[in-house]
């Protein structure tokens, strides 16, 4: 398992939902023999991360967006759906969810994503071309050194997966040393320790993670007539209120927000949509300070939702911000740009959560139950604005909550204090021995503009101190946070959300194997050239290129290994039929390659594209409804 020197190996650090999501891509689209080796520290993790996994998912957890959203694959929208009604094992499913009958727009429980993302990594594990395997293991990577060709990585605790025992040594030692041709890094959210909790984090009754299984134990046994406070608004404390709600809870529920910020029902029927509205130009205007941007932000925001209202009748009004938030974020960076990186991340740090709830809504099977509890006539959820600003034990044993309000100081005392998932954004502070040896060793740098994630290239691939890549070396999803900020104008969970998610692991897949090609140094000098002397990929002005790049698209989003097969030897055709790459001149076979990479990233391309909907990629794609 060391090095087995018989094939190539791709190392996958982390298998929640963005390690496994990368995994299935890299199982797809490798042609040649590879090893991929999927790393988890927690096997409870697995398929799953801190967001889906079983035991901190009780079934009342509903995903906040619709479950016709929650495909793995973009390009295939209706999969989870599928998934859900015609192959899960509803053997041990509780009433109603074991006779539901799963719809685009309604709701699903979030600890089923486990088994759906279990069931597709396997198949694409069986559906993977000859030599292309797939090995699970159980281990904390905990250092990196940069060699030659790759990293030898230091894994605490290495076993490997009970499927994949037969693979080779490594069990039960300490530290073993595995050494990979590249590494992508799908590390999930990092928990933030709050400071107002400092001296109650040990407390029986302070829940640090709602998504635990000791957090979920706390909610379902805590006495119904219990007074609660929880920390937060946004769509995680909904889940903590929720469950209580749900089963029967009467005392009062206090939801403590910095900034009152109440999320939004999605309308029945709602369907994401993306609307084209022109770039707010004052938004481009140079930045003087904070009160003037945000006066030109709000009268810019005012304007465009007034134009969707009357230009579009037919958006629901609970959505209208939505439809604006997206509609800007191709122009966003632009202003972005104008901004100094002190004001900007202060106004994220502001403003993150009312983004958020621009950004998205929540399902009404979630929402309906705190809006009632909201309600004047029953009001046992409460909103309480203001910065919480302590947590204190009591001697009775409860806690109490001090909360900075604008009208003063307001104590709340509990039974219990519920603090959201809290993540830590800025990977300087982060205590993870991985984080600290990459940060020491200038392999990893704190995103410098927003404070968010990590410096990235435009593929993906981590940046050093100096703004050189470090090496073969990868991230996706929250690690991005930042990038996708000031590169795509994506904020709030958009970030790293599962769109997100999918679009990193279909484009660091697809980078990696194009790396991993024979004579890879070769082909990315040849690439640098083409693309430095060809202003648009279109100047390959050939019908055969077009259709080379329609059978790459429809190559990496099929799911079956003989009808990929049949595809890539019309693509050969394809590629052998088009003739001569413009400015560029080399022997037939490199001239093949190079112009199979330039396919490649063209498909790549197009199937993330974020400007279009998922049904809409399909659509524009040529790709058939399934």
């Amino acid at each position: 398992m060391l090095r087995t020197g018989l094939c190539l190996r791709v190392l996958i650090v982390g298998s929640g939902l963005a390690g496994a999501a990368t995994a299935m891509r890299l199982l797809r689209f490798a042609r040649s023999p590879l090893e991929i080796v999927l790393l988890e520290r927690r096997s409870d993790y697995r398929c799953a991360g801190v967001a889906y996994h079983r035991d901190g998912n009780p079934w009342g957890h509903v995903f906040n967006i619709q479950a016709g959203r929650m495909s793995a694959f973009r390009e295939d929208v209706h999969d989870f759906i599928r998934w859900a009604n015609s192959e899960a094992d509803r053997g041990d499913w509780p009433a109603p969810w074991a006779g539901t009958t799963f719809t685009e727009e309604g709701p699903a429980p979030r600890r089923i994503f486990q088994d759906y993302l279990i069931d597709r990594l396997a198949e694409a594990r069986r559906e993977a071309c000859p030599g292309v395997v797939l090995v699970e293991a159980d281990g904390e990577a905990v250092d990196m050194e940069v060699r030659s060709t790759g990293f030898d990585v230091t894994v605490r605790h290495f076993s490997l997966n009970s499927a994949d025992k037969g693979s080779g040594g490594g069990q039960g030692r300490e530290t073993t040393v595995l050494f990979a041709d590249r590494v992508i890094l799908a590390t999930g959210l990092e928990l933030r320790e709050p400071p107002f909790a400092a001296e109650v984090l040990d407390h029986e009754s302070f829940v640090r993670n709602p998504y635990s299984e000791a957090g979920v134990r706390k909610l379902m046994t805590l006495p119904p007539g219990a007074t609660v406070a929880i920390v937060g608004s946004v769509l995680s404390a909904y889940d903590s209120a929720g469950l209580l709600l749900r089963q029967g809870h009467t005392g009062k529920i206090h939801l403590v927000s910095r900034t009152g910020t109440v999320f939004r029902t999605y309308p029945a029927g709602h369907e994401h949509e993306v609307v084209r509205l022109p770039c707010p130009k004052t938004l481009l205007e140079p930045y003087l300070d904070r009160e003037e941007f945000l006066a030109r932000v709000r009268s810019a925001w005012e304007a465009a939702c007034s134009t969707v209202v009357r230009e579009h009748p037919g958006i629901h009004p609970t959505v209208v911000a939505e439809r604006v938030a997206k509609a800007w974020e191709p122009h966003l960076p632009k202003a972005i740009e104008l901004i100094p990186s002190a004001e900007l991340r202060g106004l994220l740090d502001e403003f993150g959560t009312a983004i958020a709830a621009f950004r998205v809504g929540a399902v009404e099977y979630t929402m309906e139950v705190i809006e009632r509890a909201m309600h004047p006539a029953d009001r046992t959820v409460q909103l309480v604005v203001g910065k919480v600003a302590g947590i204190k034990p009591t001697e009775s044993g409860r806690l109490t909550v001090s909360v900075d309000a604008r009208n003063g100081t307001r104590s709340i005392e509990t039974d219990l204090v519920i603090s959201n998932f809290s993540r830590e954004s800025d990977y300087g502070r982060v205590g993870r021995p991985l984080w600290k040896n990459l940060l020491r060793r200038g392999m990893a740098v704190p995103h410098e503009r927003t404070g968010r994630g990590l410096e990235v290239d435009g593929r993906g691939a981590l940046l050093g101190p100096g703004g050189e890549a470090v090496g073969p070396l990868f991230a996706v999803g929250v690690l991005r946070e930042g990038d996708e900020i000031v590169r795509n104008g994506r904020t709030g969970a958009f970030t790293f959300n599962l769109a997100a998610i999918k679009n990193h692991s279909i484009a660091v897949a697809a980078h990696v194997i194009e790396t991993l090609e024979p004579g890879g140094d070769v082909l990315a000098e040849s690439l640098a050239k083409y693309y430095a002397r060809s202003s648009n990929i279109k100047e390959v002005n050939r019908v055969e290129f077009e259709e080379a790049v329609t059978l790459e698209v429809r190559r990496l989003a099929t799911r079956t290994r003989s009808e990929r097969e049949i595809i890539d030897s019309r693509l050969d055709s394809c590629i052998r039929a088009a003739g001569e790459l413009p400015n560029l001149s080399m022997d037939a076979s490199r001239r093949d390659r190079l112009m199979r990479a330039v396919v490649n990233r063209a498909a790549v391309e197009r199937l993330t594209d974020i400007s279009v909907t998922p049904k809409q990629l399909r659509r524009q794609l040529g790709i058939s409804n399934s």
